[in-house]
């Protein structure tokens, strides 16, 4: 396939100007695929040459300004449209296109629980030719009339408000000018819940199956929904530009979500069959407000090209977060950012991979070098970016700049230097310095408090390794005299960081503990000097706010990363601190890198046992102090982790034989799995109890747990058969391949295991290569040897990165998985 490159994205847009995509689709053709008939309506400039995109199963007939032309041109994705003269021209294409099982373009997924179907798309980058033939790229907005043939008994989504005209035929209201990408659909026999808010109609559906689940949580969606609506409205002076707001949780999704216009699509995990936490609920929320957020940053104002997606993702991350912590209930968001968002951005950052904010326009020359930058630069660190600008030049300024955006661009699109001079148009700050500062560069600033004491003051100082300028917050806490084991805060104070020659003296003796970026201001790595680590090994969970909590934790698991702190002495903070913590996303986020990080990869082999036995011991701990029921999502969290790092089958197989854990909860499908799925791995079950096991629970999240399960036992065929289903048959659908690749890695399992490692590099390449960018993501994820932390398993990997020809979607995950192979391994002092 052809890839578009920036240079002939330019030339095309010169050239044309697109007014009208008039798409007629019939989804009755059959389990594989659908026809599509589209006239584009557009005018050339000036003469000249182009072409359109499409991807058919078969190209049946073109015609251009009532012309034929020849089906056979159609070279890979393009088709050439030459001779074009001045002036308006219509162009008519029917093709049949195929039914994508990976997630892209027309996703088509058969309900195991009762045997109904949906599809729906997700055209994001360039998938729409997937769909209908189009001018592909995000700088040729147009309105979309789409009208659907679909089955009698299926309901028709979306970007406009849809209405059925004859049964089975459905026609949606034209959009306003939209870019390609944005174009979607949902059919299929959804449940649907439907309100009014604000004179607009407002609906959530999913799949039958899971309408008990939806209904149970409909009223938390709609009123998250509606309170986001309310306060952007408040922070922006453009309303909300569609004529209605749809939220569509739909199976098999590759993302969390998508921010089409009108009909936002999220993975139907967020309808929860099984219990989750108040942190879990928190999260979905954050996504509704980061899609919503999109309505006005992406979808009325849109990049120009794609090296600008920051703007896009970075801004919705940071209104996301923060609208939804002004907006509702969960008032915190910002401390599970910061435990468990941030070092996303951060690990992204010191990998070889790393790239500014807003990269060089020169180093995204193409739509599949702009698909690698979907990552945790630019949403984690670009929405800490965001968040440090607001600090820095005040929430007041930096919503006057926004709505400048908006009403300069609205409907249009809009490029990183339009972004700036509308930001700096509402300040007298000097952004454009800002920018170049924070935004043009790439690794972590490193900021360190020097602390000097006389008989009766004390001095500090912040010094940074790194070159951006930062707005921080610095707290000194002292013991309390009362409960020496928590602390209480003297004082907090702002300044800037690095700031030459300048330091701060004060009054008495020195703070026990001194803590740079409290609150979490600004994207950096801290560091804690020695008197105030001691005190925080001793007291970490006395400290009053969970997000300066959230800070030091994040300053222990730096050190660890960076060799500055044994593994084992997270560990033993973990065990000593997590049983009084309070806050649940903090020790979710501990548990979180303890386990999979810590226990799993950065601990020698011999070692492991024994840090599993110290997080089973810190986790019967929270369980014993749940047991009053005061706390259900911290007794959760624990119940999980607790399976997850069981040694021995005994305990966790009574629970399952139990149906529930003593005291609480029952145990319910997601516990149930995931116990089956550790005595899977520890050797401890077998196919009958999966099969029964499947049996109890055949729902699309059953098969994936057995194919977890089947995958993850210790047995020379299971393990044959779950590699051929992954890399030589292309029957899995995007779902099954990652549940069957999460299963195959064990860490207790190496020796087993020990001959896929090599096998893996050559068999990745040829899937990624055979089944594209989506698959590849999830080969390159969850499919990669992990566990195998050896300088054979890197030499392995580096020979495939140097010699193999492999799509990019690959070559990006292998280079990361393998920079976190090398940075294990240095831990580890290999």
């Amino acid at each position: 396939m052809s890839v578009l490159t920036r240079d002939e994205a330019q030339l095309r847009a010169q050239l044309l100007d697109v007014q009208r995509y008039t798409i007629d689709l019939d989804l009755t053709r059959g389990d594989d695929t659908f026809d599509s008939r589209t006239v584009i309506h557009f005018t050339a400039r000036t003469a000249g040459n182009t072409f359109v995109e499409l991807k058919p199963a078969e190209l049946r007939s073109i015609t251009l300004d009532g012309q034929p032309l020849d089906p056979e041109t159609l070279t890979e994705n393009r088709l050439p449209l030459t001779g074009l003269t001045e002036g308006d021209h219509e162009l008519h294409v029917d093709a049949s296109m195929r039914y994508s099982h990976t997630g892209e373009g027309m996703h088509r997924f058969t309900d195991p629980t009762d045997g109904e179907t949906y599809v729906y798309t997700q055209l994001f980058m360039e998938d729409v030719q997937r769909l209908f033939a189009a001018f592909d790229q995000p700088d040729l907005k147009a309105v979309f009339d789409v009208t659907i043939t679909a089955p009698e008994d299926w309901s028709v989504l979306a970007n406009g408000i849809t209405r059925q005209n004859t049964p089975g035929h459905w026609q949606a209201a034209p959009t306003p000018p939209i870019s390609t990408y944005l174009v979607a659909i949902a059919a299929g026999p959804w449940h649907s819940v439907t309100t009014e808010h604000a004179g607009l109609p407002f609906g959530i559906h999913c799949r039958r199956s899971l309408a008990a689940h939806l209904d149970t949580d409909a009223d938390e969606i709609l009123d998250i929904t509606r309170a986001c609506y309310d306060r952007y409205h408040e922070k922006f002076d453009e309303p909300y530009p569609f004529d209605s707001y749809d939220q569509a949780f739909v199976p098999e999704f590759n993302a969390g979500a998508m921010e089409n216009p009108g009909l936002v699509t999220f993975r139907d995990e967020f309808i929860y069959r099984s219990a989750v936490t108040d942190t879990e609920r928190q999260t979905r929320g954050m996504v509704i407000a980061h899609e919503m957020a999109h309505m006005w940053f992406g979808d009325l104002v849109t990049l120009q090209w794609w090296d600008d997606i920051w703007l896009n993702e970075s801004f919705a991350e940071y209104m996301g977060y923060q609208t939804l912590a002004e907006a509702t209930r969960f008032t915190d968001t910002w401390v599970d950012f910061a435990i468990a968002r941030k070092s996303w951005g951060y690990d992204a950052d010191q990998r070889p991979s790393t790239h500014p904010v807003a990269p060089d326009p020169a180093a995204v020359p193409d739509t599949a070098s702009a698909m690698l930058n979907f990552d945790g630069i630019s949403y984690a660190k670009g929405a800490s970016a965001l968040r440090q600008l607001v600090a820095w030049l005040g929430e007041k300024d930096f919503l006057a700049g926004i709505n400048n955006h908006f009403a300069r661009h609205r409907f249009g699109n809009a490029t990183l230097a339009d972004f700036i001079d509308n930001l700096a148009s509402a300040t007298d700050r000097d952004v454009h310095t800002w920018a170049e500062q924070w935004l043009t560069t790439t690794g972590v600033d490193t900021l360190t408090p020097r602390i000097t004491e006389t008989d009766h003051t004390w001095s500090l100082a912040v010094t940074r390794d790194g070159t951006r300028p930062h707005r921080i917050a610095v707290g000194a806490y002292d013991h309390d005299p009362v409960d020496p084991a928590h602390l209480v805060l003297r004082e907090r104070l702002e300044l800037d960081a690095p700031a030459p020659d300048t330091t701060h003296t004060f009054q008495g003796r020195r703070p026990d503990l001194l803590l740079v970026n409290d609150s979490d201001l600004t994207y950096a790595k801290v560091r804690l000097d020695p008197p105030s680590w001691n005190t925080a090994l001793h007291a970490l969970s006395g400290i009053p706010d969970p997000l300066t909590r959230a800070v030091i934790w994040n300053a222990a698991r730096d050190m660890v990363r960076d060799g500055e702190l044994p593994p084992t002495a997270y560990l033993e903070a973990a065990h000593t601190h997590l049983p009084h913590e309070t806050d649940l996303a903090v020790v979710q986020g501990v548990l979180s890198f303890a386990a999979t990080q810590i226990t799993d990869r950065y601990l020698p082999t011999e070692d492991r046992t024994t840090a599993l036995t110290t997080l089973t011991t810190t986790c019967r701990a929270l369980i014993r102090r749940t047991e009053d029921g005061t706390n259900p999502g911290l007794r959760l969290t624990a119940v999980r982790h607790f399976i997850d790092a069981a040694t021995q089958p005994d305990g966790i197989q009574a629970w399952l034989t139990d149906g529930s854990v003593p005291g609480g909860p029952e145990l319910d499908p997601e516990l149930r799995w995931r116990i089956l799925t550790r005595l899977a791995a520890l050797g401890a079950t077998d196919e009958t109890a999966i099969t029964a096991e499947l049996d109890r629970d055949n729902s699309a999240t059953g098969q994936e747990g057995a194919a977890r399960c089947r995958a993850a036992l210790p047995t020379p065929q299971a393990k044959a058969t779950a590699w051929q289903q992954m890399f030589h048959t292309d029957d899995l659908s995007n779902y099954l391949f990652t549940a069957t690749a999460q299963g195959f890695w064990q860490p207790e399992q190496t020796d087993l295991l020990s001959t896929y490692v090599p096998r893996y590099y050559q068999d990745a390449v040829t899937l990624a290569d055979r089944r594209g960018p989506a698959i590849a993501e999830a080969a390159g994820r969850y499919g990669f040897p992990a566990y195998d932390i050896t300088p054979q398993a890197l030499d392995h990997g580096q020979t495939c990165l140097r010699d193999a020809d492999m799509i990019p979607a690959l070559r990006r995950k292998l280079t990361d998985q393998l920079d976190d192979l090398r940075r294990a391994l240095d831990i580890r002092g290999n």
